[in-house]
């Protein structure tokens, strides 16, 4: 008894690939049409975009020197001088700032992701999602009424105009740090389980060295967003053109204040000199969101 076997005729259905299907020029006009709509798009929302960077550097760059950064204000009459008092109280008060927002930013966060969910996480996350859309007056606002006036009388400076700050920045800490100790595999969390951890230390010794690029980059971007911050601190810090070392009871300095100041005045060298303290803040928001970025191409949540 002899088998045979039989090899099946190859498929007449076969298309060869130099041969067009039906249809395939009109989705090839459609994939172009959309490719053209969308760059057009784009370019048209670069166009402010570029406008903007072109006039801050062009009235800014010339006003750019040592002095700026070393010498009070003068009367606005005057040329010459820079925003010395402008640059340390910023410094100072995002100093405070961040001491004040990003560690309990991410241990909010630390909360509700690995104790979570409950109806606390519930609520956290829904007025974290609140406190990130709320105008910036509003905040300044609610400090000044609490701290400013109100509860404690501690008048103006450094402290309340940081705690308006730390308040912004708070929403956006918690937010971004909740979705990259979210990316962290569970994985992970299990083996460290697995060798007797542990949660405390799970999270202190797996868990954030794993998401730590993306919680650098998240709070380098809201100290971008912090920095150039004017409105709470009208009400806060209020603003002064002298170099202030005062933890509170005196008013701070800080470079959207005078640059809100000097772009009011009626004389050239004053506009000049709020020039270039746009073109700072601008380079200054810039730097931290170029090195957020490269922080979080660096590292991946979960490591290898």
């Amino acid at each position: 008894m002899s088998t045979t076997t039989t090899t099946p005729p190859p498929s007449t259905r076969h298309t060869p690939l130099s041969r067009r299907r039906p249809g395939a020029g009109l989705r090839r006009f459609k994939d172009r049409a959309a490719t053209v709509v969308l760059t057009t798009a784009m370019v048209l929302a670069m166009i402010p975009l570029v406008l903007i960077i072109f006039e801050v550097t062009r009235r800014g760059i010339g006003v750019i020197d040592l002095d700026f950064f070393t010498q009070t204000e003068p009367p606005p009459r005057r040329e010459g001088g820079g925003y010395a008092a402008g640059f340390f109280g910023t410094l100072y008060i995002m100093a405070l700032a961040v001491l004040m927002s990003i560690p309990f930013g991410i241990a909010t966060a630390v909360y509700v992701v690995e104790y979570g969910p409950n109806r606390l996480t519930s609520a956290i996350r829904f007025f974290t999602d609140v406190m990130t859309g709320i105008p910036s007056i509003f905040v300044g606002l609610f400090v000044y009424g609490l701290l400013v006036v109100g509860w404690g009388g501690m008048g103006f400076g450094t402290f309340v105009g940081a705690v308006a700050i730390a308040v912004m920045m708070l929403p956006i800490v918690t937010r971004s740090a909740e979705e990259m100790l979210r990316l962290v595999p569970d994985e992970i969390r299990n083996a460290s389980y697995g060798l007797g951890a542990r949660r405390w230390q799970t999270i202190m010794f797996t868990v954030l060295p794993a998401a730590a690029p993306g919680l650098t980059t998240g709070s380098m971007l809201a100290v971008a967003r912090g920095v150039g911050e004017t409105a709470p601190l009208l009400l806060t810090a209020f603003g002064s053109g002298l170099l202030v070392t005062a933890f509170q009871g005196q008013p701070q300095g800080s470079v959207p204040t005078q640059l809100y100041r000097g772009a009011m005045q009626p004389f050239e060298a004053g506009i000049d000199r709020a020039w270039g303290a746009a073109l700072c803040l601008f380079v200054l928001v810039l730097l931290f969101t170029v090195v957020a970025r490269w922080v979080g191409s660096r590292g991946s949540v979960g490591g290898r």
